[in-house]
């Protein structure tokens, strides 16, 4: 989920461009925005920053073992290759 901070800072900048003469209704434009912007992150399914980092950190620790694996069964197959052989 996005930040309130950065939302805020989002819609913010969006009112801010428009035109002087909203000015009347820009409390209210705002308020529009805030609730049409936070409904379309929502349904982007969007992550925070954390959540992404920790998945990140997640799957780098899972590459490490999948090599550590892969080079522990390259391993096993070249021993049993030379145990056939002899």
């Amino acid at each position: 989920m996005i930040d309130p901070k950065t939302l805020d800072a989002l819609v913010k900048r969006i009112a801010e461009g428009l035109p002087a003469g909203f000015g009347r209704v820009h409390e209210d434009l705002r308020n529009n925005l805030h609730a049409a912007v936070s409904a379309a992150m929502a349904r982007m399914e969007l992550v925070s920053r954390e959540e992404f980092d920790v998945q990140a950190a997640v799957l780098a620790r899972t590459r490490e073992k999948l090599t550590a694996l892969e080079a522990k069964v390259a391993e096993l197959e070249q021993r049993v290759d030379a145990e056939r052989r002899s």
